[in-house]
């Protein structure tokens, strides 16, 4: 027993020896100093405490890789000097202090690094250098196949790919926001990471998922869990939908527009189902003849577009559905189609006519699956003349002949009308041809075309003719009146002798002369001076008297240059009067005085022979030249004419 307590005290002391003596490799390590950095940046490593590092003029650095020191850096004399190696070139001394600054730092730099010093004093301090890069932002990608929902397994959901990031980031699984666990036979998650040449990690994960039909909405994405040395963070892929697939349970058809539909209305008729796919579809309408259900003509899409709509596309309408998966067959419920409608607007009597003086009734009728309402317009004006599908037309006259229409329409539908125009014939007394004017004058330029238009009517219905040659249309405006044009070009000729229009029936003729005047200073009218260029009128003989013409008058930029030398002769003139007067005022043959009337004294031998006689059409306040030498003027309005007796 005594000689085991030696032992153990012997093996003691040796144990103690050894630990003082500082064994390389067998002393326990105290646990290095943690400096944390990013890919890239410059990490700062100190030799020891700061308050402890004191003036370290001899140091030696080491990089420590699988328990194996290697030196890369040494301090003398306050001077640094890089070993040859990887770190040659990316470390350098910072301050007096001993401090090395490693630049560039990436993924590889991640070790142990170790500071010696022998000055002041023997001392050793261990650095772990940790490095950190936040991975690019998650790429997810989704199975565009799609997954059915009747599967055995988990099927493969998405792929979440986390590229360059130190160290491996963690990645969580979502699901309409919620995180997904691995569950047996519901949800598994592979994650697979691939180390770069960079040494930064790639990391590639898989979800794989049953779903049920609810999950044709739901919406997944993952999540990239990393740290910094600011600390945690994370990275949020985007929200992606992954096809779900399920047999169909019923199918129905949709019509647009919703609501009232009306002829020439755009109108879809579509199928639609639960199932996803969708099935084939067939769309069929019933046959109002047979009740059998008839295939109809789709587009590509399976769509019945009817455009435009008829009353015949009225019916019963239903929908069928193959699905190729199930081999099941799927009939929809009949729809009804209401096409509403207007048609058949007639009028009564069709062709109706009356003579002057009687009286009129029209009638109008309709056919539509809706009540109808009914107005008549006149043609030409569009004016509302009654409500109501009975027009009464009393004390007829020629005026009144012409077109009317009738509407009728569904006040219910908007837009849902149809009319139908008819020409009312007021039947003169048999006779010659009826024109509005016997003459008629047109402003036109030497050497230019001219259409010349001439209306009349009668019963029977007259013809119209020209007496000079040109190219000649004739119009029918209802069966009593005749519209004739007639083309030519302005001559010599035609300036002298006119044109004559002659309608002519059975019963009698009548003839309209058109004079022809040329537009000049000589014969500027006021019709003429307004004309600023060519212009085209038809005169209705129940408007405008005699024949009509189409009238090119021509634009007269002259008549102001005209104007003005009238105005500047008047001064002119009236500056040489004022001066005669003021003259004979001189020479005390003038006596002025405030009437309207002044004579000069002339001899009596020759105070019969003439009179001058000067009127003037200017106002009292353009008659200042003609004052008398008292300098007062005529009363306001005073528009009388001065004598001036020159028989001395």
């Amino acid at each position: 027993m005594g000689l085991f307590r030696i032992v153990c005290a012997f093996l003691l002391a040796a144990c103690c020896c050894r630990h003082a003596a500082g064994v390389p490799g067998e002393a326990e390590q105290p646990v290095p100093e943690l400096v944390e950095v990013e890919v890239g940046s410059t990490a700062l490593l100190k030799c020891g405490p700061s308050h402890a590092q004191g003036n370290l003029s001899h140091v030696d650095w080491f990089s420590v890789y699988k328990e194996k020191p290697t030196p890369i850096f040494r301090v003398r004399q306050g001077l640094g000097q890089s070993e040859p190696g990887e770190y040659q070139h990316r470390l350098s001394l910072q301050g007096r202090g001993g401090a090395l600054a490693l630049a560039q730092v990436t993924p590889h730099d991640e070790r142990v690094f170790l500071c010696q010093s022998k000055r002041p004093r023997s001392q050793e301090h261990r650095i772990q250098l940790r490095v950190y890069k936040a991975p690019e932002e998650p790429d997810i990608q989704v199975n565009a196949l799609g997954i059915p929902v009747n599967s055995e397994e988990p099927k493969e959901v998405a792929t979440c790919v986390g590229r360059n990031g130190y160290p491996i980031p963690q990645v969580i699984w979502y699901k309409n926001g919620r995180p997904l666990k691995e569950e047996k036979n519901r949800v598994h998650i592979q994650s697979f990471q691939t180390v770069e040449s960079s040494g930064l990690y790639t990391l590639q994960s898989i979800l794989k998922a049953q779903l049920v039909k609810e999950d044709k909405d739901s919406q997944f994405y993952c999540e990239l869990n990393y740290r910094l040395p600011s600390g945690n963070h994370m990275k949020e892929s985007r929200e992606v939908t992954v096809p779900v697939f399920y047999p169909a349970e019923k199918i129905w058809l949709e019509v647009e527009p919703v609501g009232m539909v009306k002829e020439g209305d755009r109108v879809e008729i579509r199928c639609l189902t639960d199932g996803n796919p969708p099935p084939h579809f067939i769309i069929s309408k019933q046959n109002p003849n047979t009740t059998d259900m008839d295939e109809q003509q789709t587009n590509d899409n399976g769509v019945l577009i009817l455009e435009p709509a008829q009353k015949e596309d009225s019916g019963l309408y239903e929908c069928q559905g193959l699905d190729l998966e199930t081999v099941a067959s799927l009939t929809s419920e009949p729809q009804k189609l209401l096409v509403n409608y207007v048609s058949d607007v007639r009028v009564s009597p069709p062709a109706p006519e009356s003579q002057e003086g009687r009286s009129l009734i029209l009638s109008c009728d309709a056919e539509s699956n809706q009540a109808l309402e009914f107005q008549w317009l006149r043609e030409k004006t569009g004016q509302v003349l009654e409500k109501g599908p009975v027009l009464q037309l009393h004390d007829l006259k020629r005026e009144a002949g012409g077109g009317y229409r009738c509407m009728a329409s569904v006040p219910s539908i908007p837009g849902l009308n149809r009319t139908q125009l008819v020409n009312v014939a007021i039947l003169a007394s048999q006779g010659p041809p009826w024109m509005a004017f016997k003459k008629k004058k047109v402003w036109v330029k030497e050497n230019t075309a001219l259409n010349l238009s001439c209306e009349a009517s009668g019963h029977p219905r007259p013809v119209i003719s020209w007496n000079v040659n040109g190219t000649a249309s004739e119009q029918e405006q209802d069966p009593q009146r005749v519209l004739s044009t007639l083309n030519v070009f302005v001559t010599p000729e035609l300036l002298e002798t006119g044109v004559e229009c002659t309608a002519s029936n059975s019963l009698g003729r009548n003839t309209t002369i058109i004079l022809l005047e040329l537009v000049n200073l000589t014969t500027l009218t006021p019709d003429s001076n307004k004309a600023t260029g060519l212009s085209t009128s038809t005169v209705s003989p129940h408007a405008r008297a005699n024949s009509t013409s189409t009238e090119k008058k021509l634009p007269e930029p002259e008549s102001q240059g005209v104007v003005i030398v009238a105005v500047i002769v008047c001064i002119l003139v009236l500056a040489l009067l004022g001066a005669v007067l003021y003259f004979f005022y001189k020479k005390g043959k003038l006596a002025c005085g405030r009437s309207g009337k002044q004579e000069i004294t002339l001899p009596p031998s020759r105070k019969s022979e003439f009179v001058v006689e000067v009127k003037s059409d200017k106002l009292p306040e353009e008659m200042g030249l003609l004052q008398g030498s008292n300098g007062d003027k005529r009363a306001r309005g005073d528009q009388g004419e001065k004598y001036i007796d020159l028989r001395h």
